[in-house]
């Protein structure tokens, strides 16, 4: 019998990727979103009933849905919405006894891209041990979603993953979203970073499959960073002072996947220089 995952947030640029390679990889996917579209179950995860009466039993949680940045929504709908979302299906998952979560969450647990205040980092390459740092109100969701999986797993005993991830990119979307971004002084609060959605996708599948013991948090990147200047001239121009702690050659990511690849088996395939 084929394996069975929900997905939430499923209609979305990174819950649609999630869903696909869940189904590539031979599950039966539940493809849950507030929206209407083609292969969606339309739910307002937001109402606990709502929640309760859809997620029924699976192999696996993709819990992607979310308000995906602090611009242009207000902050306690960000927070509220958030957070809801969170409770909600843990609650579900408690209920229905699915007993693995694979958490969207984002690099900006460490400050960055959004952050009013300066955010101080520690050095590169960035893995699992620099310092979070969230200041804004998006990027305090996804820590303390990260923290309310933390404790559904001392709770139940189950694991889970929080993938940690960049901006998540297309060929379609990239000439569009980060072209006119990456010549900015700004680009450097992105770290230059981001990720293909198909990858991206296929890490969620990865999260699922693997022998997790308790919950785990990791970053996932491109293998090279968005821009076209190599990364020691972009690190040089915008933290020289930050230190080192791996040759940054050519264009090489400033977010670590060892951790993911130790963990999971992941690495990057896809790179905007192919698109």
């Amino acid at each position: 019998m084929a394996k069975h995952a929900i997905i939430t947030g499923a209609a979305g640029l990174l819950g649609s990727h999630v869903a696909a390679a869940f189904r590539k990889a031979g599950y039966t996917v539940s493809a849950l979103d507030v929206v209407e579209a083609e292969g969606i179950e339309k739910v307002d995860l937001t109402d606990l009933e709502a929640a309760l009466s859809a997620i029924g039993p699976a192999d696996c949680m993709a819990h992607v849905a979310s308000l995906p940045r602090p611009i242009g929504y207000e902050a306690e709908d960000v927070f509220r919405t958030n957070m809801t979302l969170m409770f909600n299906v843990l609650t579900a998952m408690e209920r229905s006894g699915i007993e693995k979560m694979v958490f969207a969450s984002s690099f900006s647990v460490l400050g960055l891209p959004f952050a009013p205040a300066p955010v101080h980092l520690s050095y590169f390459p960035i893995d699992e041990n620099h310092p979070h740092a969230p200041q804004d109100v998006y990027a305090v969701t996804k820590w303390l979603g990260e923290e309310m999986v933390d404790a559904w797993t001392r709770r139940t005993g189950n694991p889970a993953a929080s993938i940690r991830m960049p901006w998540i990119q297309t060929a379609e979307s990239f000439p569009e979203q980060v072209k006119p971004r990456r010549e900015r002084e700004e680009a450097g609060l992105d770290l230059w970073a981001y990720i293909d959605a198909r990858d991206a996708g296929r890490a969620f599948v990865q999260a699922a499959e693997a022998e997790i013991s308790g919950h785990e948090r990791f970053f996932i990147s491109a293998a090279d960073t968005y821009s076209d200047q190599p990364t020691t001239e972009l690190v040089d121009a915008a933290y020289p002072d930050l230190e080192r702690r791996a040759a940054l050659s050519g264009h090489s990511a400033l977010l670590d996947n060892t951790r993911a690849a130790e963990l999971i088996g992941f690495a990057p395939e896809h790179s905007w220089r192919d698109y």
